[in-house]
């Protein structure tokens, strides 16, 4: 790993991710010199980088990050922990100022916005990288090669996650469909993507059924046939479960145990970003299609 420190800029610093990235930029060496949020209730920043500038009006941050860029003392990444549908202009923002980003997934809410952030990235030499933690999951690694060598006939997998939220969440930006884009994209594109990485491209995709609080449907892989069920439902966990996540998949009637290893994957993923080898634009692609598609099918 580089031992010259960058300089980091984190949008969206009050919500529940953000926190891993304030660890991830300081465990990898690195200093978070400037935090923007709408939202004041920003304290968690210190516990990491308590001398971080922070700012409340997206104008003044604007105004904070060129004058760092314009005296020399420029941001050399700004992560991007936002609202979902503000990822592709913060995505620009970025870029436009001399920035490499890290960008929470979903990269962007339609993938026809990446053509215009793919020409900025060569107008500007700089690099987009998303957070695809879970390919960074020992177990999820180790899935992989398995299914890698393996050349016999197509697996069945059923996938079941089901993440409780409180009424709070159909009041906020994750409830509104235009902006969160939906079940399959704010809490499932994580197992979308880690399913096609592994298993292969997607053949084709049905979606049974979607509403604000669950999702289900089918897809049909290279390597695997997949039933996928989603819910933000408490009535959905198991009857020895009153909360907490519960996430199942099986793979050929044999369950995938990956419960735990999940606390220093972002630091995995910045690890890798610093050293050259993040998940790129192109790394994403394929699952940032199919939630649009399931998105726009929910009907």
């Amino acid at each position: 790993m580089t031992t010259e420190v960058k300089r980091f800029a984190l949008m969206g610093a009050s919500g529940y991710i953000a926190p891993r990235h304030m660890r991830a930029i300081r465990d990898t060496g690195h200093d978070l010199v400037s935090i923007f949020d709408p939202n004041d209730s920003v304290g968690i920043v210190d516990s990491y980088f308590p001398n971080a500038s922070y700012f409340s009006e997206y104008e003044r941050f604007d105004r904070h990050v060129d004058r760092l860029r314009r005296t020399g003392k420029g941001v050399d990444f700004i992560s991007i922990a936002s609202p979902n549908y503000l990822h592709d202009a913060h995505i620009r923002f970025g870029l436009k100022n001399n920035a490499n980003v890290i960008c929470e997934k979903p990269l962007v809410l339609n993938p026809y916005a990446l053509n215009s952030i793919k020409e900025l990235e060569m107008e500007t030499g700089k690099k987009v990288n998303t957070i695809l933690q879970l390919r960074l999951h020992p177990a999820i690694v180790k899935l992989k090669k398995e299914i890698k060598n393996n050349q016999g006939s197509k697996h069945k997998i059923k996938l079941r996650y089901v993440t409780p939220r409180g009424c709070w969440y159909n009041y906020s930006w994750k409830g509104n469909f235009e902006k969160s884009g939906g079940l399959a994209t704010n809490i499932g594109i994580h197992f979308f993507d880690m399913l096609i990485w592994i298993f292969g491209d997607v053949l084709n995709s049905f979606v049974e059924y979607h509403s604000d609080s669950k999702a289900s449907g089918h897809l049909e892989l290279e390597k695997a046939s997949v039933d996928w069920y989603l819910s933000i439902d408490k009535n959905d966990l198991p009857k020895n479960q009153s909360w907490g996540a519960h996430r199942s998949i099986l793979i050929d009637g044999k369950e995938l145990e990956f419960s735990d290893g999940f606390t220093d994957l972002h630091t995995k993923v910045y690890e890798n970003i610093l050293n050259g080898n993040g998940f790129t634009i192109n790394d994403c692609l394929p699952s940032l299609e199919l939630v649009h598609q399931i998105r726009n099918s929910k009907t």
